[in-house]
């Protein structure tokens, strides 16, 4: 049981650091780009960003389904856009622009699933890595 809390626990670290590293990576995208590219890499980072804080709720969902759940949470999101309340929500706070957003961009969604599956494929190779590291010497070296 305590190996359980244990292995929970450094997931919740990682999906922590990767929280932090990713909010490090959409703000020194938005100093060193402009443009397209910084809008665009800051909507996928934005999903990677909740899949780490989905991650670090529920240390034990498997990379698919925090893919689909931050996917789905980053277009609902982006679908409330057009209803207007939060473009009029980000005239009045920071807070709210940066998490809500202001007007629907239908580009927006496919960067979305793009950061999706950029932090799945991330979090499945971390996944095999640490079983891979857990395992006896023979036992790793008949898998590779």
């Amino acid at each position: 049981m305590d190996d359980l809390r244990g292995r929970r626990r450094a997931v919740r670290g990682a999906a922590a650091v990767a929280a932090v590293l990713t909010v490090g990576a959409g703000l020194g995208v938005r100093t060193v780009a402009g443009g397209e590219v910084a809008k665009y890499a800051g909507d996928a980072l934005y999903t990677v960003l909740l899949y780490a804080l989905l991650v670090l709720v529920a240390p034990r969902l498997r990379p698919p389904v925090a893919a689909v759940a931050a996917a789905g949470l980053s277009w609902a999101v982006e679908l409330f856009q057009l209803t207007g309340v939060p473009d009029d929500l980000a005239r009045r706070s920071v807070l709210a622009r940066l998490v809500l957003g202001s007007t629907f961009n239908p580009p927006d969604l496919f960067w979305y699933l793009v950061g999706a599956g950029l932090a799945a494929l991330v979090h499945t190779g971390v996944r095999a890595g640490t079983r891979a590291a857990g395992r006896p010497d023979a036992v790793r070296r008949a898998i590779d």
